[in-house]
């Protein structure tokens, strides 16, 4: 696997209520990235990968949302695991992150985590990639939606080099966000996967382009159906 971040925002919802978000977003040089590694919910977002057990994010995630923090969450599965030194591991929840880089991992790899984010690659270019992943999330601006936020993120490690493993042009990349709001209609663009490609990013960007504009689109034909409904009512309730 290559590089990937996960990330936590507080935010007000228009009724003025505090709500949390968490976001995943991940990118290699392999296909279909979206269905190993990326993991999220409204408590919180894991990401598994080097030599990947896909178990320590489904695991990982259920256990944050039974209640453990992050931290005791996956160092438990950690420790259960006799591949662990093979393993990259973060993660976040309300409360902190968790980052954990085994030494087995291939270079260059590593982490990093700061006030509500984590960053972890292996088999990459340099440190810079990672680096550059984070100053651009923390540096993004929080009105735009988390999503574009991520593929930008993504887009400034891809930039810097990513994965170092060139002969593997076949790529993939994915992203998940997550809310404690009770949204009645969640944007199609929180959860995105180009699966085969040999531009992930440029791809990605494409397909949260389209959902953006495909959601937007589906919202004005609902609310034009819900006038249309109430005004109905209102017709019928004048006949006498």
């Amino acid at each position: 696997m290559t590089f990937s971040i996960c990330v936590r925002e507080e935010y007000e919802d228009e009724e003025g209520n505090d709500q949390r978000r968490y976001g995943v977003a991940v990118t290699t040089r392999l296909p279909a990235v979206g269905t190993l590694c990326p993991f999220a919910s409204e408590n919180g977002a894991v990401a598994t990968q080097s030599l990947v057990n896909v178990e320590l994010g489904e695991r990982g995630i259920e256990y944050i949302d039974d209640g453990l923090s992050v931290e005791d969450a996956l160092q438990s599965l950690l420790n259960a695991d006799e591949g662990a030194e093979q393993r990259q591991l973060h993660g976040i929840d309300a409360d902190g992150t968790f980052t954990f880089s085994g030494e087995e991992c291939h270079d260059w790899y590593g982490h990093t985590s700061g006030d509500g984010y984590s960053v972890a690659g292996n088999l990459l270019t340099g440190e810079a990639v990672i680096e550059n992943v984070a100053e651009t999330y923390q540096d993004s601006d929080p009105d735009q939606p988390l999503a574009k936020r991520l593929v930008d993120a993504l887009g400034a490690g891809y930039a810097e080099g990513g994965d170092k493993r060139e002969e593997l042009h076949v790529q993939s990349a994915a992203l998940k966000v997550r809310t404690t709001e009770d949204e009645e209609h969640s944007p199609y663009y929180n959860d995105l996967r180009v699966d085969a490609t040999e531009t992930p990013i440029q791809d990605l960007r494409e397909t949260y382009r389209l959902a953006n504009d495909g959601f937007a689109a589906a919202m004005e034909r609902y609310e034009e159906a819900m006038a249309e409904d109430d005004m109905s009512e209102v017709d019928d309730d004048s006949e006498e």
